[in-house]
């Protein structure tokens, strides 16, 4: 029986981090793949020690052959998707968004169906809603309209759509986990951090104006 190894992309993010934390924690063995070689948000979690662990490769999403070759070489069996850019540097260079955040999971999917993982979890956010004025009041559902009003949201729908017809395709499960606002230890980055950062500056005996 294969020995069930847990693919986590963007570990080096603040809900990589936590992702690969609790696989830790679990006995779990796991590979982080990321662009990124910056262990400051692990350091807040896991000694080196624990670090040790961990398989960790660094490559770009955008590499169909090196993701395939992943899967491949480590003998992936599960996988939990979370490497992107966020919103300000989609806004900023659109094409390299739409390539990490959109091609990137494609060739999740693509690789997942070549090494047999029957399913993908991965982050989508609640960036594919539009303004609040748009819905109901209460509780947002699950299948409301999307109307996504950053580029960051468009391609987080546009990735929805696609696992959609991986599954009719290719009978490829996924699970797709919108986010509203992250917040805690290792959230030093991207639009909703603020909430994180006014909690430290409140620490400090700081004032902090939260821009949204």
């Amino acid at each position: 029986m294969m020995t069930a190894t847990y693919l986590v992309t963007g570990g080096m993010g603040c809900i990589g981090a936590w992702t690969l934390y609790h696989l830790v924690r679990q006995g779990k063995r796991a590979v982080c793949f990321d662009l990124n070689d910056d262990r400051h948000r692990l350091d807040l979690l896991l000694t080196r020690d624990e670090q040790q662990q961990i398989t960790f490769v660094r490559g770009d999403l955008t590499d169909t052959a090196l993701v395939r070759g992943l899967f491949e070489t480590h003998g992936i069996t599960h996988v939990v998707h979370l490497g992107a850019l966020q919103v300000p540097f989609c806004r900023a260079n659109p094409p390299a968004g739409a390539q990490v955040n959109v091609t990137g999971t494609v060739n999740i999917f693509e690789a997942a169906r070549h090494a047999g993982v029957s399913h993908v979890a991965y982050a989508s956010s609640v960036a594919v809603y539009g303004p609040p004025e748009l819905y109901p009041p209460g509780a947002l559902a699950a299948d409301a309209p999307v109307a996504p009003r950053t580029l960051y949201g468009v391609y987080k729908v546009a990735n929805e759509q696609m696992a959609r017809v991986y599954w009719h395709d290719h009978g490829i499960g996924s699970t797709a986990l919108r986010p509203y606002t992250v917040y805690g230890l290792g959230r030093d980055q991207g639009l909703t951090s603020e909430p994180t950062k006014a909690m430290l500056a409140a620490a400090r005996g700081e004032d902090f104006h939260i821009g949204f």
